[in-house]
C-alpha cells in the first residue's frame, strides 16, 4: 500500500475533498496549452495506433492517449541520458485536447517537451498527430518522485537543464483546477483489478480514464472533437478502496469525481474547447 508518506504529500499538493463541497473548475481549465516550440530540447518518437486502443469508431480513446504519453515520457527519459537518475514520476493532471479525433490506420507522430518547471516537479506537453490526420494535444503535471521515501525528490541540475530550454517558467507552482465536487447528479461503482496496480502500489494514472469514458458513453454529446477532458489525481487509490464515481453534467461541460469512503481522490472535467 502507498506509504503514509506519499498519501501526505498528494494530500498537500493537490487538498483532497469532500462530497457534497459545491464548487467550479478553475478558469485555469479553460486556458489553451502552450504551442510547440521552435528551439529548445524537443524529443520526438511514434509508433502505430494499435487496434487495442480504439473505440467503436476506431477512434483513439482517451486511456489510450494516457498510455502513449506515459510510454513517451517513459522514452524521453532514456532519450535525455537521466532513466536511471530521476527515473520514478507521478503524475498529478493529465489534460487532453481531442482537437481531431485520430483514426484507425495510423501512425502516430508524439513530440515531447517541457511547458514549465520547478525544482522538483514539471509540466510536460505531448503533442500526438496522426499520418492520416487528428490531432491530440495533452499536458501533464509530473512530480519526480524518491521511491524508497515515496515524497518529491529533487530534478537532476543538468536535466532541468535540458528540459527548461523549452520554456521560461522556472518556478512552477502547483494549482489545482479541479476544486470539487457539485453535488453529482448519478453515481456507477468502478470495480478494480490487479492489473490496474502500478510499481507505486496504488492504482495507475491511465486507468482512471476507464472510469471517464464509462461516463462519457452516457453524455456522446460533449464529447465531440474539438474538446478538453481533464483528471486531476488527489489521492492514492489501493486496489481494495471500494470506489464510486459520481457525476454530473453542468454548466456546458461534464464533472466526474472518482469517490471512496465520501473523500474525492481525483476529479474530472469534459468540456468544448
Amino acid at each position: 500500500m502507498p506509504s503514509p508518506s506519499l498519501r501526505a504529500t498528494l494530500s498537500e499538493i493537490g487538498a483532497c475533498v469532500t462530497v457534497g463541497t459545491v464548487s467550479t473548475a478553475q478558469p485555469d481549465a479553460a486556458r489553451p496549452l502552450h504551442p510547440l516550440p521552435d528551439t529548445g530540447y524537443v524529443f520526438r518518437t511514434g509508433w502505430r495506433l494499435t487496434t487495442s486502443d480504439i473505440d467503436e469508431h476506431r477512434r483513439i480513446r482517451l486511456d489510450g492517449v494516457a498510455r502513449y504519453i506515459q510510454e513517451a515520457g517513459a522514452e524521453h527519459l532514456v532519450d535525455s541520458g537521466f532513466a536511471d537518475v530521476n527515473p520514478h514520476w507521478i503524475v498529478q493532471r493529465t489534460v487532453i485536447d481531442v482537437v481531431e479525433p485520430i483514426e484507425w490506420p495510423s501512425d502516430i507522430t508524439l513530440r515531447r517537451w517541457c511547458s514549465g518547471i520547478s525544482n522538483r516537479w514539471c509540466s510536460m506537453r505531448v503533442r500526438l498527430d496522426g499520418s492520416e490526420g487528428g490531432l491530440v494535444e495533452t499536458e501533464g503535471f509530473w512530480i519526480n518522485m524518491n521511491k524508497d521515501t515515496q515524497t518529491p525528490s529533487l530534478i537532476d541540475g543538468d536535466l532541468f537543464a535540458r528540459f527548461a530550454s523549452t520554456t521560461d517558467e522556472t518556478r512552477l507552482k502547483w494549482r489545482p483546477w479541479l476544486p470539487g465536487p457539485a453535488e453529482p447528479e448519478a453515481s456507477i461503482p468502478f470495480a478494480l483489478r490487479h492489473t490496474d496496480i502500478d510499481h507505486f502500489r496504488h492504482v495507475n494514472n491511465t486507468v482512471y480514464w476507464h472510469g471517464v469514458h464509462e461516463v462519457m458513453a452516457q453524455y456522446p454529446d460533449i464529447a465531440t472533437a474539438p474538446y478538453r477532458a481533464v483528471v486531476e489525481y488527489r489521492k492514492p487509490i489501493q486496489r481494495t478502496d471500494d470506489v464510486v464515481i459520481h457525476f454530473a453534467s453542468r454548466d456546458g461541460g461534464l464533472r466526474v469525481w472518482f469517490v471512496v469512503d465520501d473523500t474525492v481522490h481525483a476529479a474530472a472535467l469534459i468540456r468544448s474547447l
